[in-house]
């Protein structure tokens, strides 16, 4: 009997050690490879030489173009019995063309994180107000988002405070959501260096995103300046893929504000640091380095933006504040003081265990596979505005792109 077919669309290749969005590719990857799919990735991107190889891994890889009738063609042919869109951006240009297509295909849409959520937060940072929900009904990428949401069958949400958020501020149906983290397994403390193996502080972050590189100034000119008053021989480390020229301008050997660039790998250097500072003021989804810090027993010091979908704040594997004061003091005392180092190490384990192990969501995820492609038509009666967008809004998606395609002709 033949594979069922799974169709990723990516936005990019999965580069897991650039970025939070490289690994939650490929762990969807391994969910589906588990439940036994044919797994093609295409994307209409140029691969870089830290993409991920996807054929050791068993998955296909397909070159695609946008606004190109070539995808109609490459697409019937696979016929895919599921499509896969990685953000609402993808599902936006080719969404249309897997409705016409295949249109028995299931859509699943992986969110990564709610785009309106965190460019709101961001726009509230610019103009100096407080951050409030209802903000969000006036975000303009919000009606896109959640219009792509709308028109798939099933969307992946990665933070439950999204799942919240969803429901209760735009009012979707939550049979069209599934909860599906970031996965991590804490590791065994006696394979980590001890507290007093560890040296400095670190920061990680891919430089192409915004809350990263607003966290980096953050650090440099509001909270590194008074921890080295305190600890003038300790060093802060920064790391992430793609800086620009601005972000290694900060790179000051006598302030102790070290600039690295990429990391070999953020394990590596997450591993090694005795504290990770994570002072992030906007932002959405799950925070890769954080759950990353748990896993190789590094506490942290983050922000209620930083810690939102992992844990409270008395769970945290450190401290929580949006006092910037009060982050470098707390900083301070987490480097120095060993014992309360090792029990917030112990709350970054429990934590892992108990919110991010996988074992808790592949039974559940595959089972809502398999149920909504045992009767797919009754499932999609149940959205009537899903079909509502179909019927309409996505035609103007449709001939604005074949407008596009005649044109390059």
């Amino acid at each position: 009997m033949k594979n069922k077919t799974l169709l990723i669309i990516g936005l990019v290749w999965p580069e897991p050690g650039s970025s939070a969005a490289g690994t939650r590719m490929l762990q969807l990857i391994g969910l589906f490879l588990k439940q036994g799919y044919t797994i093609v990735f295409a994307s209409a991107a140029q691969e870089s030489d830290f993409s991920s190889d996807l054929e050791t891994m068993g998955v296909s890889s397909l070159s695609i173009e946008l606004n190109s009738g070539s995808f109609d063609t490459a697409i019937q042919k696979l016929n895919p019995e599921i499509v896969l869109f990685d953000r609402f951006v993808t599902e936006e240009q080719f969404g249309w063309r897997v409705y016409e297509n295949c249109p028995n295909a299931l859509r699943i849409l992986d969110t990564e994180d709610l785009h309106c959520l965190r460019l709101a937060r961001q726009d509230a940072i610019k103009k100096g107000i407080d951050f409030q929900l209802s903000d969000l009904l006036s975000e303009p990428v919000a009606k896109r988002e959640i219009a792509s949401i709308l028109r798939c069958d099933l969307s992946l949400i990665i933070s439950e405070f999204e799942m919240q958020v969803l429901a209760t501020v735009f009012k979707v149906d939550i049979s069209a959501l599934h909860y599906l983290p970031l996965f991590y397994d804490p590791l065994e403390e006696s394979s980590l260096p001890l507290c007093k193996e560890r040296k400095d502080f670190v920061f990680i972050g891919n430089f192409l995103h915004a809350p990263n590189w607003d966290a980096v100034k953050q650090l440099k000119e509001k909270i590194w300046p008074q921890i080295r008053k305190q600890l003038p021989e300790v060093s802060l480390h920064i790391y992430g893929a793609y800086p620009s020229q601005k972000a290694l301008e900060l790179h000051n050997e006598k302030e102790h504000f070290l600039v690295h660039g990429r990391a070999a790998t953020a394990a590596e250097v997450i591993c090694k640091s005795r504290v990770l500072l994570a002072p992030l003021r906007f932002g959405a989804g799950l925070k890769g380095k954080l759950l990353e810090a748990m896993q190789w027993g590094t506490p942290s010091i983050t922000t209620t933006i930083g810690s939102e979908g992992i844990a409270e704040t008395a769970l945290w594997n450190g401290f929580v504040t949006d006092d910037f004061e009060a982050f470098a003091t707390k900083a301070v005392q987490l480097y120095q003081e060993e014992m309360l180092w090792h029990q917030s190490q112990g709350k970054g384990f429990e934590t892992l265990q108990k919110r991010f192990n996988i074992h808790s969501f592949e039974e559940v995820f595959e089972y809502r596979i398999r149920f909504i492609l045992s009767d797919i038509a009754a499932h999609r009666k149940q959205h009537f505005l899903g079909a509502l967008l179909w019927h309409h809004t996505v035609l103007s998606t449709k001939y604005m792109s074949r407008w596009i395609e005649e044109k390059n002709k």
